[in-house]
């Protein structure tokens, strides 16, 4: 197999090297030839894309988080379109490893183990149009509370998992519901939240359980809508997430869709796999089952 294997370098520094270098014994002991594409900076990533050869690999794979895996794969959705592309392998060594889960992939040398089986399989994609532009994401894309509590989780990278508990409780001193326009498969569900996420797996910040009923390859997203909370009933209520049980609080309403439409009457930041990423208004479409992942 030839695999086109781009690196996050900077993900977690010297660490990350090391695991490359490791990485690659593993490969070549069970016939894998792969091609390194090294980035330090994820704005250099275009230009690593743009010499790609494609049709040269059997396989591409992402080392590093959910953020590194974002960027790498709308550039080759950008660049290639999404019917030429190999199957992805998810190489999960970032801060966030969100995605990989569902996956069943949990280390490095779950991928590499993945690798060799060859097993795969098709996943939905969401795409997503704001600011005259369109980019995809495959775990979810948030709105609201949740964007400002990333933003606040991005000056504590070194925390690793523990950076966006960080971000939620310095945030939830500030919280406010905003007035949110938001229509599912043509329906209103316009109101005031605390924030949404858009659901196409399950888990967000590493291992907290958002929406435990979505799933990869069902041709729909889900919608956990997060209605009024003070700061005090959110506190009491963030625990539930890590097992999903925050679902049935009152305040929270899941709706399954496959097109969603979103405006404010100021634009909203946007968090789509974890990455500080565009502003309300903002369209998404479910793209069912179009790119093939390794899993285990």
């Amino acid at each position: 197999m030839n695999l086109a294997l781009f690196a996050n370098l900077r993900t977690t520094g010297r660490r990350t090297a090391s695991a490359v270098r490791t990485i690659l014994e593993h490969m070549a002991g069970i016939g894998i030839r792969p091609t390194v594409l090294a980035t330090r900076h994820l704005s250099q990533l275009s230009g690593l894309i743009s010499k790609l050869r494609i049709e040269r690999f059997d396989g591409i794979a992402c080392l590093g988080g959910d953020g590194t895996h974002f960027h790498i794969l709308n550039g080759l959705v950008r660049r290639f379109g999404v019917e030429p592309l190999p199957p992805v392998a998810v190489v999960p060594m970032g801060r966030g490893n969100s995605f990989a889960r569902d996956l069943n992939l949990f280390s490095a040398a779950d991928t590499v183990r993945a690798l060799a089986a060859g097993k795969t399989r098709r996943v939905d994609l969401c795409r997503f149009f704001c600011n005259g532009s369109d980019s995809v994401f495959t775990n979810l894309m948030g709105v609201g509370f949740v964007t400002d509590a990333a933003a606040t989780a991005a000056r504590f990278g070194r925390a690793g998992d523990l950076s966006y508990v960080i971000g939620v409780f310095y945030r939830m001193l500030s919280m406010r519901p905003q007035q949110v326009r938001l229509e599912i498969d043509g329906r209103d569900f316009s109101g005031p939240f605390c924030f949404l996420e858009f659901c196409n797996s399950r888990y967000t910040g590493g291992s907290m359980l958002m929406a435990p009923d979505a799933r990869l390859d069902d041709e729909a997203f889900d919608a956990v809508l997060v209605g009024p909370m003070t700061s005090i009933q959110l506190l009491r209520a963030f625990p539930l997430i890590y097992r999903g049980a925050h679902l049935a609080h009152r305040a929270v309403r899941v709706i399954r869709g496959k097109t969603a439409r979103i405006s404010s009457a100021s634009p909203l930041g946007l968090l789509p796999d974890g990455e500080l990423f565009g502003a309300t208004p903002v369209d998404i479409q479910v793209l069912p089952r179009c790119v093939r992942y390794f899993t285990r």
